[in-house]
C-alpha cells in the first residue's frame, strides 16, 4: 500500500473522531486535523507527480492563499471584514500560519477533480477554483461557529457573507493559475485516483456529519450541493474513462464505522461502485 493511501485511511479515522466527538474537542484536536490532512495531501502529490510538481505546486496554493489571507485581513477585499482569534495557533499579520494550510491541502483534490471534467487550461482552472470554493461552503460555517474566525457583520448563509465565497473563487483563479505554471495541464490518470477519492470523501462526509451528527441541515445542503456539483460529474467522467475506481469500501468521514461501505453507495442513477474493482 503506497504511504498516501494509508494516510487517507489513518485521516478517516481521524475525522470519524472528531466528527462523532464534537462536544469533547479542542482547538488542538482541530490544528492536529488540519494537519493530518494537510500532510495526507501533500504525501499524494509527491507520489503522483514527484517534488518538483508534486510538492512545488501544494506550496503554491499555500503562498497563494495565505498572501490573499493577509491582504483581506488588513483590507477586507477580496473576503470582506474578518479577524482571526488565536486558536489556530502563531500569527502572521493577524493570520494565523495554519491558514496557508487550508489553501494547500484541499488545491490538488480540487485540480485532480477538475482535470476529469475538462481539458482546456482557462476552463479547468475556473472548475479547480470552483471545486476549491464548494468545499469552504462546508468549511466556514463550522470554523466561525465553533470561534476561529469572526465575521463582525455576518452574512445571509449561517453569518457568512456573499463576498467570502466571491474572495475564495477568485483566489481559487490565482492558486490554480499558479498551480498549472507547475504542474502543467496533464490529464489525470489512476496515479491521481488518492486525489479525486479525497474530494468525493470530504463531500459525502461533510453532508452526513452536518445532517445527522451536528444537526445543520442547511450547511449540508448548501453544502453538499456545491460540492457535489463539481464532485459527482467528475466520478462518473472517472469511472466512463478508466472503468472503476479503487475506493476499498471505506467509510464516510466523520460518520460512524457501521454502515454500508463507499463501495455500495449509489453513482447516479443506474452506476454503483459496488461492481467496480481494483486495477
Amino acid at each position: 500500500m503506497k504511504a498516501g493511501r494509508a494516510l487517507l485511511g489513518g485521516l478517516a479515522g481521524a475525522q470519524v473522531a472528531y466528527g462523532v466527538l464534537r462536544e469533547r474537542r479542542t482547538p488542538g484536536h482541530t490544528r492536529a486535523l488540519v494537519g493530518t490532512m494537510l500532510i495526507t495531501s501533500l504525501v499524494e502529490a509527491v507520489e503522483a507527480r514527484g517534488w518538483r510538481r508534486g510538492a512545488g505546486s501544494v506550496a503554491a496554493a499555500g503562498v497563494v492563499g495565505f498572501g490573499a489571507e493577509l491582504h483581506g485581513v488588513a483590507t477586507g477585499k477580496p473576503f470582506g471584514h474578518y479577524s482571526y482569534t488565536s486558536q489556530l495557533g502563531p500569527r502572521i499579520g493577524g493570520v494565523p500560519v495554519l491558514a496557508a494550510g487550508a489553501w494547500a491541502m484541499m488545491a490538488r483534490p480540487s485540480w485532480v477533480l477538475a482535470g476529469h471534467l475538462t481539458s482546456r487550461l482557462p476552463a479547468r482552472i475556473a472548475a479547480a477554483a470552483g471545486a476549491l470554493t464548494a468545499w469552504d461552503v462546508f468549511l466556514d460555517p463550522r470554523m466561525a461557529a465553533d470561534g476561529y474566525w469572526i465575521w463582525p457583520d455576518g452574512g445571509r448563509y449561517e453569518g457568512i457573507p456573499a463576498s467570502n465565497f466571491l474572495g475564495w473563487f477568485a483566489t481559487g483563479l490565482g492558486v490554480f493559475a499558479a498551480w498549472s505554471a507547475i504542474d502543467g495541464n496533464d490529464a489525470p490518470t489512476a496515479s491521481d485516483d488518492d486525489a479525486l477519492l479525497l474530494y468525493g470523501w470530504t463531500w459525502l462526509g461533510e453532508s452526513f456529519a452536518n445532517l445527522v451528527l451536528w444537526k445543520k441541515p442547511v450547511v449540508a445542503l448548501a453544502g453538499g450541493t456545491a460540492m457535489g456539483a463539481f464532485a459527482a460529474p467528475a466520478l462518473r467522467a472517472r469511472v466512463k474513462r478508466h472503468g472503476g475506481l479503487p475506493l476499498g469500501g471505506m467509510p464516510l468521514a466523520g460518520a460512524p464505522l457501521a454502515g454500508p461501505p463507499l463501495a455500495e453507495i449509489p453513482l447516479a442513477g443506474r452506476t454503483t461502485f459496488s461492481g467496480l474493482r481494483r486495477r
